[in-house]
């Protein structure tokens, strides 16, 4: 990464000054701020009256509930609502043509789809090797002979009216004997005996689960590139050969995916096969199964089967297109942000952001529950990734268009629970895509949580999340729905993750919703030190000096405050002007 001079406090207050004196009228918006403050709240204090903070929250019929300095600074960025964020099916994407490209892997036929709107599997031919994803059905000469047992196995079922969970378990372990007392399959019992006989129709799903895994060969017919680290690149592929795939991950097929061994070929890849779904009983996986059968009786129903296209695209960023960040002349982006609400509901049609792993799903098909896992569960289709995306670098970043919602839920970790099928109404696109974004980008695990105001951690996580907020394709942008970022089991603070991502965003020239999911303080706090920055016009360069300051600062005093910090910086600097 690019290395930075150190800034005494000396430098830091000119830089204050200079972004202060280059923005006479947002002077005179923080003067009119503090005129009509009528001395109401304490100049120490950190949190302002309700009064003082503009947001959706305080917006009846169009008034809103605050002075009428904050009513002028609304008519600005600084005080957004949800409904003026931009969103996908504000704009005409203008996509031109669906062609496949040196970069973009398609796995329909783009001719007849182009001409006709039909999803067509592309012809192409079977490749063994290391470069590409190793199919269940290739016609190689170590794998043939295995994929004449599935399918002779995955017949049988699919013969059948009714499988029951022993069956399932028996035909998976006869093409995979080496695992035999290592897999259990507990889960996937205790969830079938426990579920309600009006809910239980699993015994009639997997014979169509087993049907369609069988029409691997028909559904995919070119080989499937891997998404490797240090190259951006693109796969686009039907709903139905989404279904397929993870059929085949259902029933445990795909060759050389089921060891966690460091030496092995897939290592740096996530698991993809279920076997670890169907162990280790838990009320975490009862939810996570109702939700995955969901789907499957979704996607096996000729009536409510999806027809549509999904994109994976990796991002690398280059060395070379990193700011320098304590350069950026960029004022702050317009920001919501809400205490309620959800992503994956409100923020739909924006970039919605993923808190990634850096294998990404993390733990969806183990018993992790966090807002990953359970985006995966909720949008099911996102678990192919898992089948060729290799483990993300610290400079890239996965971009997922057109994934659809087919849960509801409620709750979080061990709360969280299935609440019902969701009914995804988003609009396609020319591609014929849902207008839904996802950003998956993984942030630093801090151990240690002083590491995390290490100059080089901040620039590692300013540059992941401009990685992804940057966009690549040249069409309309969509604003960015995100929120705690790498906070709670990655110790991040949510302060600095906050100014992080709205560097990133302003840099990205991006508007930002942010979701405290609860957080009532964080949620005031933020508005605060946002307006205040954005009446005194500070830029990208001068926040980041400041968090640079503070990274020392915090290193002397650990009970220091970020935002107490930066504001107390902001007045000493209009004190010496």
């Amino acid at each position: 990464m690019k290395s930075h001079k150190h800034n005494d406090s000396s430098q830091m207050k000119e830089a204050l000054q200079h972004d202060t004196q280059q923005n006479p009228q947002k002077e005179k918006e923080k003067h009119e701020k503090e005129q009509c403050s009528n001395d109401s709240t304490n100049q120490d204090s950190f949190l302002p009256s309700s009064s003082g903070i503009c947001s959706a929250e305080n917006v009846k019929d169009g008034q809103a509930e605050c002075p009428e300095f904050l009513q002028q600074m609304e008519r600005t960025l600084s005080c957004c609502q949800l409904k003026d964020m931009k969103r996908l099916q504000h704009g005409d994407m203008k996509l031109g043509p669906l062609r496949f490209t040196r970069r973009h892997t398609v796995l329909i036929d783009v001719d007849t789809f182009n001409s006709q709107r039909k999803f067509l599997p592309t012809k192409g031919r079977d490749l063994w090797h290391s470069d590409f994803v190793k199919m269940p059905c290739s016609q190689s000469a170590n794998q043939k002979s295995k994929w004449d047992v599935i399918s002779k196995k995955l017949k049988s079922l699919a013969s059948k009216k009714t499988v029951s969970v022993k069956d399932v378990e028996e035909a998976i372990i006869k093409y995979n004997p080496k695992y035999k007392d290592q897999w259990s399959f507990d889960a996937l019992h205790t969830f079938n005996k426990n579920i309600p006989d009006t809910e239980n129709y699993f015994k009639t799903l997997f014979p169509k689960i087993a049907a369609l895994a069988l029409k691997l060969p028909d559904f995919v017919n070119k080989a499937i590139p891997l998404l490797r680290k240090g190259q951006s690149a693109t796969i686009t592929l039907s709903q139905v050969q989404i279904s397929c795939l993870l059929a085949n991950a259902f029933f445990c097929t795909f060759p050389h995916r089921n060891t966690s061994n460091p030496t092995a070929e897939y290592a740096g890849y996530p698991t993809i096969n279920f076997n670890s779904l169907f162990g280790n009983w838990s009320e975490r996986k009862r939810e996570k199964l109702r939700a995955i059968m969901h789907y499957f009786k979704e996607v096996t129903d000729e009536s409510t089967r999806p027809k549509g296209l999904v994109t994976f695209h990796r991002e690398c960023l280059s060395y070379t297109d990193m700011p320098t960040w304590e350069s950026c002349k960029e004022n702050l982006s317009k920001l919501h942000i809400t205490s309620e609400g959800q992503i994956e509901l409100e923020g739909k049609g924006m970039l919605q952001v993923d808190f990634a792993n850096s294998l990404i799903g993390g733990g969806v098909l183990g018993s992790g529950l966090l807002q990953e896992e359970i985006l995966f569960l909720i949008n099911p289709e996102l678990i192919v990734a898992r089948l060729f995306t290799e483990k993300l670098e610290d400079n890239e970043c996965l971009i997922i268009t057109g994934s659809q919602q087919f849960s509801s839920y409620s709750g979080f970790g061990d709360s969280f629970e299935w609440a019902g099928p969701y009914e995804d109404q988003s609009e396609r696109d020319q591609w014929a895509r849902r207008k839904t974004q996802i950003l998956a980008i993984d942030a630093m695990n801090f151990r240690h949580s002083m590491d995390q105001y290490k100059r080089k951690h901040i620039n590692r996580e300013l540059n992941k999340a401009y990685c992804g907020f940057k966009g690549y394709d040249g069409h309309e942008k969509p604003d960015i729905a995100t929120g705690k970022w790498g906070c709670g089991a990655f110790n991040g603070d949510p302060q600095l993750k906050a100014l992080i991502q709205l560097m990133a965003a302003a840099k990205a020239k991006r508007g930002l919703a942010f979701f405290t999911f609860g957080d009532e303080y964080l949620k005031q706090s933020l508005q605060h030190i946002y307006e205040l920055m954005f009446a005194e016009g500070i830029t990208v360069g001068t926040l980041y000096k400041l968090l640079c300051e503070f990274s020392s600062a915090k290193h002397r005093d650990s009970d220091v405050d970020l935002f107490d910090f930066i504001k107390k910086n902001i007045r000493n600097s209009k004190s010496h002007l």
